[in-house]
């Protein structure tokens, strides 16, 4: 089922005029939840992320699903419908190609564009079994795939916190971008072959623990959703699908590589996750190698665009260089002239501060210092004397959950956003990031 007409997509992003403030401190943990109370430090901060507007019905099914397996409900979807579509493109690409072997991998691209479109198990399934090609559309919206395994088209919802350190998804604003037409590729087939046994099994590698845990609920959430939809559907190839669950910890510890091994040695045949790109960078290797697919549903550094990964290493989540576009307009159009940029050292971090900075000078905005920090630090006081003496208009925080402690010191220190434009962006937007505010963590 070769498909050969690749859709194109134009320049990046349209229609901004939203921005994101970040926040946050006190002097200790009481004093801070008390002023929270009163009035939230938080509130105003704003912050993108790869997101669509989620329909009732997925978010209804997926926490009926969640709570039902005696889970606490949902109140963040952070990359719950990417990991969704990833197991779906996973499942109907190997429904297509007879075979949970590798050779699924060839066709996760045509399943995702240029056939006849379909949006639900049933629908796909019977498109399938008729010989028609099929265009899945997904709950994380059009799953276009480039030939390097990544989407061409993303979706980014502008959130915003509010006077009880929270934000609402429904109160989500969207900003659309799509990939230049120099940046797409011909397929990478499958480059290690690995037969399958005729039973589609799906392991997960998402976080349980480590510095992205708040991103684990809603990922694992999505992907046993999606299992069960395609269960309840007949399965794949016949049979049902099978699911063994991995945590994969942050870059701190060993946790993901045991995972992966124990993983493989249960025989899965494609890996959901990690929801880290420097996590998934220590991993990838040994699972391509395998000849298994690694499918990240959140993964957004530009580093795995081009990574020599056999033709197995898929992502719903869209890459950072349209991300860094995306903050970057959003910044400059709120009027900041001057722009400091704090990121932690990965590859996650310094690739999305480089886009940012690249689409800001561009923009004619200057970035006056860019900090790539240890995000193991104890405390971050140095760190934001920086800021605090380059006396930028706005600040682009790049962070996972030590955010909060940055921003605590950034209130404390007079530069929270009562008092400079602070924005954040994927890596620390949850509601986690108030929780953890909220307690002093």
């Amino acid at each position: 089922m070769k498909k050969t007409n690749m859709r194109r997509f134009g320049a990046i992003v349209a229609g901004l005029s939203l921005v994101l403030a970040a926040c946050g401190g006190g002097d200790d943990a009481a004093t801070d939840t008390t002023a929270a109370a009163a009035g939230g430090e938080l509130e105003g901060m704003k912050g993108t992320m790869p997101l669509v507007s989620l329909s009732d019905e997925f978010k209804t099914g997926l926490n009926d699903f969640w709570t039902a397996a005696g889970n606490a409900a949902l109140e963040d979807f952070s990359y719950a419908a990417e990991a969704f579509d990833s197991v779906m493109l996973v499942a109907l690409a190997a429904e297509v190609a007879g075979t949970d072997g590798s050779a699924l991998a060839n066709e996760i691209q045509n399943v995702s564009r240029d056939g006849e479109k379909c949006t639900t198990v049933e629908g796909c399934m019977e498109l399938i079994k008729a010989g028609t090609d099929i265009d899945y559309d997904g709950a994380s919206g059009p799953q276009d795939m480039n030939g390097n395994g990544e989407p061409v088209n993303a979706s980014y919802g502008v959130l915003t916190f509010g006077a009880d350190n929270r934000f609402s998804y429904d109160e989500a604003s969207y900003v659309l971008a799509d990939a230049p037409e120099s940046d797409i590729v011909d397929l990478v087939p499958a480059g290690v072959e690995r037969k399958g046994d005729g039973v589609l099994k799906i392991g997960s590698l998402l976080p349980e623990t480590g510095s992205l845990a708040f991103l684990g609920p809603p990922e694992f959430a999505g992907v046993e959703y999606a299992i069960s939809l395609l269960n309840a559907a007949g399965g794949i190839l016949g049979k049902p699908v099978e699911y063994v669950q991995g945590d994969s910890g942050d870059t701190s510890t060993d946790t993901a590589s045991t995972t992966v091994d124990r993983l493989l040695g249960e025989g899965v045949d494609a890996i959901i996750g990690a929801a880290s790109s420097s996590v998934s960078l220590t991993v990838i290797d040994k699972i391509t190698a395998a000849g298994v697919v690694q499918f990240s549903p959140a993964n957004t550094s530009d580093k795995l665009t081009t990574y020599a990964d056999n033709g197995l290493y898929f992502r719903t989540a869209p890459p950072d260089k349209l991300q860094g576009a995306v903050l970057a307009n959003l910044i400059a159009g709120d009027g900041a002239a001057t722009v400091y940029i704090m990121a932690l050292d990965d590859a996650y971090g310094t690739g999305l501060a480089d886009a940012v900075e690249s689409n800001l000078t561009a923009a004619g905005v200057e970035v006056v210092g860019k900090k790539i920090y240890d995000p193991k630090a104890t405390t971050f006081d140095a760190e934001v004397d920086e800021i605090v003496a380059a006396n930028p208009d706005a600040i682009m925080l790049i962070t996972f959950d030590e955010g909060s402690r940055i921003l605590r010191t950034m209130v404390e220190k007079g530069v929270g956003p009562k008092a400079k434009m602070v924005y954040g962006c994927d890596g620390n937007m949850g509601n986690a990031l108030g929780e953890n505010f909220d307690s002093g963590k």
